[in-house]
């Protein structure tokens, strides 16, 4: 038998699947931490881990894996990770200060400074402002730590950061450059505009590989660390977002991958160069995008607030996951007038790069309990990213079909049946996560499969669920008080 490694790095933890690279079927899978991994703020707004902890866990999970079978017997290895940090090493590999990751907020002047400057001339080849995204990570090192700056022999992402790690050769790809805001759309390569504008050196900027290739091989250090066999290929890599799209097999136009975890994400795909031009939704290159042949493109609304807020909830109720969700069905649409705005966790795109908090208003005293908390929670989140939806129809990405994984708030029946009747479209769950897309696109990258279809075998629905008619006129009475009830916290 023959299998297929895949890694989901996140700012939680490393979770790890081996899958039979013929069937597809789970062989196993781990995690480490049990307990999620730290993020450190030194200051208001910021958000570093270090890079060695990934790796740390990393080798763990690895190890974990490598013993149900022969380490000659894993045909090749796959990355996904937590998108849009900074990794700065110098030339032997080694990070020259804490990665600053997905939800730091510290470049909010420097981005919005580069966005008046450059004009929306600008959004015709990066079809994004600079945001709170690598690129302007970068610009802040070098304005604020010019000695560390000086030293960098190279700005990497985090999946960049564990596969150097794995084979010491330092490259990335083209949707991971688009997710740093460092794509040209126009020219389809670096750019150029940006990294004149903020003064980054390109030889800082790491070399392009496919997204499904050969990225390299595991070498011996990396081997006696991780229990792979030496020369084992590294054949995938992709940011969290991309990457779950992948695992759900949403990979044309139309189609939808949603999740709900620490952040709430809609990711929709098309085949145009869509733009928003407040940048309030942010558009990437996709795992499987073909320049000329087969444009796909990976539109995506985020919302830091999503599980996050799930879990403040649960610690300041002193409660559970499954109680709190029996709770909310008890309460009717609406949660008796109570409404919350679920942010609080950095700035949100959705909202121009704001961070409002978490709010909750029109509370009664003598009514609302915390079934109406959670209720109103989950009401909240959902609003939110219909908010996302929204502005992709503006845009005109059409939504045909959405898959999520059985996970996280979608292991709520409740929670997922207000979004698929927000939405206004089924919504399929499926039994897998990030480390088996990621274990699948290794097959792809490594030609393990004939064709990319093949690498969804077994991949089927679990569940679906479908707009409920009752719900669905509610919500559309009352996402209108919702958007109100937002406005007013501005």
């Amino acid at each position: 038998m023959k299998y297929l490694a895949g890694f989901d790095a996140g700012s939680s933890s490393v979770k790890g699947t081996l899958i039979d690279a013929d069937s597809g079927r789970v062989v196993v899978s781990c995690t480490s931490p049990q307990t999620e991994l730290r993020m450190d703020a030194p200051h208001p707004g910021w958000a570093e881990q270090n890079p060695q902890t990934w790796w740390k866990h990393f080798c763990r999970v690895s190890r974990t894996l490598i013993k149900r079978v022969n380490p000659k017997d894993v045909e090749s290895i796959g990355i996904s990770y937590q998108m849009h940090g900074l990794v700065l090493i110098d030339k032997k590999g080694k990070p020259l200060r804490p990665a600053i990751i997905w939800c730091d907020g510290r470049t909010q002047e420097i981005s919005d400074k580069a966005a008046q400057e450059l004009g929306s001339k600008f959004l015709n080849r990066a079809l994004n402002y600079p945001g709170n995204f690598t690129a302007s990570k970068i610009a802040w090192v070098k304005q604020n730590e010019p000695a560390i700056y000086k030293q960098a022999y190279k700005a990497i992402l985090p999946g960049d950061y564990l596969a150097a790690k794995l084979t010491g050769e330092i490259c990335t790809t083209p949707s991971g450059l688009s997710e740093g805001i460092l794509w040209d759309f126009r020219e389809q390569g670096l750019l150029e505009p940006l990294l004149k504008h903020y003064g980054i050196r390109r030889e800082l900027l790491a070399d392009v590989r496919p997204t499904f290739s050969v990225q390299g091989e595991v070498t011996a250090a990396a081997a006696r660390q991780t229990g792979f066999s030496r020369g084992t290929p590294i054949a995938y890599r992709a940011g969290d977002q991309p990457n779950n799209a992948l695992a759900l097999g949403v990979r044309a136009p139309g189609e939808v991958a949603a999740t709900a975890g620490t952040s709430g994400v809609v990711y929709a795909v098309t085949n145009t160069e869509a733009l928003d031009r407040q940048s309030r939704v942010n558009v990437f290159v996709h795992v499987n995008h073909q320049p000329g042949r087969r444009n796909r493109y990976g539109v995506l609304a985020c919302i830091n607030g999503t599980g996050s807020l799930y879990r403040w909830l649960r610690d300041v109720l002193a409660g559970d996951y499954e109680k709190m969700n029996a709770a909310a069905e008890k309460v009717p649409p609406g949660a008796d007038g109570l409404v919350i705005i679920p942010y609080g966790n950095g700035p949100e795109r959705t909202q121009s790069g704001r961070n409002t908090g978490m709010s909750v208003h029109y509370a009664d005293l003598n009514r609302h309990g915390k079934e109406h908390l959670t209720r109103a929670a989950q009401e909240g989140i959902v609003f939110a990213l219909k908010q996302g939806t929204d502005v992709m129809s503006e845009m005109g990405v059409s939504i045909s079909k959405v898959r999520a994984g059985r996970a996280n708030m979608f292991l709520s029946d409740l929670f997922t049946r207000i979004f698929a009747s927000t939405i206004g479209v089924k919504v399929e769950l499926m039994d897998t996560d990030g480390s088996q897309g990621a274990a699948r696109g290794a097959g792809i990258g490594s030609g393990k499969y004939a064709k990319p279809a093949d690498a969804f075998v077994g991949l089927k629905p679990v569940k679906t669920v479908s707009p409920d008619r009752t719900l669905k006129k509610a919500y559309e009475e009352l996402y209108p008080r919702w958007i109100a009830t937002l406005q007013k916290t501005f």
